[in-house]
């Protein structure tokens, strides 16, 4: 009775084996690129195809706005799902992500992990390949010429170069006289300006934001207005954090603030502002006006979010208030 009992139990679990098994095994995930050579700031479409059964069940894996180091998600589409017209037990889901790059060099995308029940499948490996503007090495490198001895007199000197001799003697002469009228005019009495407390630097940085979401700029001209977004966004960092910022690009001022005490939250809050800025100004992109939107209400969130404690100045002798933390 007990092997009677075994062997239906081992019956059992081959048939479950065999049946997960073969059901797995109808899953197949395909990855591919619209194009596999870009040049820098160009855009290309990752397509990720899973062919599954009707009933099935199988996870994408989650994609953040980074794929791999230097390969930027810029745009994440929604799922689509199809039938198979000749297996109509089979169904394809496919969704797309648009990324680029700014930085020229070939660069291995790997496999992604899907979840189907309790198995894990993984995707094809992809190259993508990122170009630099090409120069064109086929013309002939020439010579250099010697130079022809002519003669050259003070007169002809002077002739090419009049204009700037004309404006040299032009700022002299307005020098002169500045200074002869600073000299002669009668002094003034020294007037001590009143003392006004300095304006807070997020005030201010919050006060640009305001004006230049009123002018909305971005329906008229988006590069401007996200350029405008960004030189106020440096000024806050540069003057916030003391990091220069004007002459960095996006990944460089991350590299500065890697060891500074930002959240992740507010980091991903800059990560749009510059990425989006980035697109617009080297990859001619259009955003929606929504998404214009989205780069301010970030801004002004992150603005606020990571502003400094303000300290009130401590009252003269034979005042009663406390210095106090706003």
């Amino acid at each position: 009775m007990k092997q009677q009992y075994f062997k239906y139990v081992m019956l059992v679990g081959l048939i479950w084996a065999f049946a997960f098994g073969a059901k797995a095994q109808d899953v197949t995930v395909n990855a591919r690129l619209d194009q596999q050579t870009l040049k820098i700031g160009d855009q290309t479409q990752l397509h990720l195809i899973v062919r599954q059964p009707l009933k099935g069940k199988v996870v994408f894996p989650k994609i953040a706005d980074t794929l791999i180091s230097k390969v930027q998600v810029l745009k994440a589409g929604k799922q689509d799902t199809t039938v198979d017209h000749n297996d109509p037990k089979m169904i394809s889901v496919s969704r797309s992500y648009t990324i680029t790059s700014f930085d020229a060099g070939t660069y291995t995308l790997p496999a992604l992990a899907f979840k189907a029940d309790t198995s894990t499948i993984k995707s094809n490996e992809l190259i993508l390949e990122v170009q630099t503007v090409k120069v064109d090495t086929t013309k002939a490198i020439y010579d250099i010429k010697q130079p022809l001895a002519v003669s050259y007199t003070f007169f002809d000197w002077l002739r090419d170069h009049w204009l700037a001799v004309a404006l040299g003697m032009a700022i002299v002469l307005l020098i002169l006289g500045i200074i002869w009228y600073i000299k002669s005019r009668p002094k003034k009495e020294v007037v001590i300006p009143e003392y006004k407390p300095d304006i807070p630097l997020h005030i201010q940085i919050l006060e640009k934001l305001q004006v230049l979401r009123a002018r909305k700029l971005y329906i008229h001209d988006a590069k401007a207005y996200h350029t405008e977004l960004t030189d106020i966004i440096r000024d806050y960092l540069e003057h916030r954090y003391v990091i220069k910022t004007h002459e960095k690009t996006s990944d460089e001022i991350f590299e500065s603030l890697k060891y500074i005490d930002i959240d992740q939250e507010n980091r991903n809050l800059l990560r749009q502002i510059l990425l989006l800025a980035d697109m617009v100004k080297f990859a001619k992109e259009q955003p929606l006006p929504p998404e214009n939107e989205q780069s301010m209400d970030n801004a002004i969130a992150f603005v606020n979010k990571t502003k400094q404690a303000i300290t009130a100045p401590k009252p003269t002798e034979g005042g009663s208030n406390a210095g106090t933390t706003v």
